[in-house]
């Protein structure tokens, strides 16, 4: 299956092949529109010249890389705090990983340890976790025993809850339909 979260060919393809870009697209999708947060892999990468290393991106100057994410357009609405974020992920994925994010999940034995590995990831909680590991499972097989259960509600097979669910442009639209439902069923409590 074809990664189709920033909705834009060139940034679907890296998102597809590096796992550090799509690592990266999780972490940025906070307070923007997904597509937003998942084509910012492919700017930076525009911007540096190559596809995005753990290595690099760790040992980059920090105010280097905080311009870089702010030109514009810039890669986030909060460029500085999301270039720090993106910074302590690579520099973790250094130190626990030797620069090799695919290593998170190759070898975890079931759903469990597979999302207490993505929850100890810099910027990921246990929510962006979940969703992360019901994306791998759906979209990239990714499936270690009791995956479903570990990735909660974003494990469901047939809901559109997150971007674990997008496809295309229709599931996307489906899951922006669920997301405005469940806004307005919080609010009415």
């Amino acid at each position: 299956m074809r990664i189709q979260l920033a909705q834009r060919s060139e940034a679907d393809e890296l998102l597809g092949r590096s796992p550090l870009a799509l690592l990266v697209g999780m972490l940025l999708d906070q307070q923007i529109p997904m597509e937003w947060a998942f084509t910012g892999p492919y700017t930076i990468s525009e911007r540096l010249g190559h596809d995005l290393t753990a290595e690099e991106i760790a040992s980059y100057d920090p105010e280097a890389f905080a311009a870089l994410l702010a030109e514009k357009p810039a890669v986030h609405r909060y460029p500085k705090s999301m270039a720090a974020r993106i910074q302590a992920l690579a520099a973790y994925i250094v130190e626990h990983y030797d620069g090799r994010p695919e290593k998170i999940w190759a070898d975890a034995a079931d759903g469990q340890e597979l999302v207490k590995r993505l929850m100890a990831l810099p910027g990921y909680g246990k929510q962006k976790a979940q969703i992360f590991s019901a994306l791998l499972g759906k979209q990239l097989g990714i499936q270690p025993p009791g995956w479903r259960e570990a990735a909660g509600l974003y494990g469901e097979e047939g809901s559109y809850r997150s971007v674990a669910d997008v496809v295309d442009a229709d599931s996307l639209a489906r899951v922006r339909a669920a997301k405005q439902e469940a806004k307005r069923a919080a609010k009415g409590q």
